[in-house]
């Protein structure tokens, strides 16, 4: 069984391009994902240069690499299922070069907003409930409410 759940934030903006024979959409993006580790470790850690993170190259596919290029962007958390995929490739210089990807069978927008962040929230996520409760009105007769 090869199967692989994340949950991280996106390290830059995600990439979109297309298979040339195919027109298939293909994006890329990496998650920082932080390592399990107590408080003091972690400080520990960060203080020798070690890392407290974990980067995952992430390659989506089809109608959800379109949505991840049009909806994400640097900083999002995003939850991925997928697989694990090896591969190998040679440089110019002749040197074998090995890589390990996630290729995302599913992406969760775990944080939702404008794909760069509004000016009026400090996340980028959906204003808070209290900027929009103003424009609500009651309704007076609830005879034609379907429910």
């Amino acid at each position: 069984m090869n199967n692989v759940v994340l949950i991280g934030r996106l390290t830059k903006d995600p990439e979109l391009r297309f298979i040339p024979s195919s027109g298939m959409p293909v994006t890329t993006f990496t998650l920082a994902i932080d390592r399990k580790m107590a408080k003091d470790k972690k400080q520990q850690a960060e203080a020798q240069g070690k890392p407290t993170a974990d980067f995952i190259r992430v390659t989506v596919f089809g109608k959800t690499a379109e949505s991840c290029a049009n909806f994400l962007a640097k900083g999002r958390l995003v939850a991925v299922d997928g697989s694990i995929q090896t591969g190998s490739y040679k440089t110019p210089q002749g040197e074998t070069r090995y890589s390990t990807d996630v290729v995302a069978n599913q992406v969760e927008f775990l944080e939702w907003g404008d794909k760069k962040p509004a000016q009026s929230s400090s996340n980028g996520a959906f204003a808070p409930f209290e900027e929009y409760s103003n424009s609500f009105e009651a309704v007076d007769d609830d005879e034609d409410i379907p429910f």
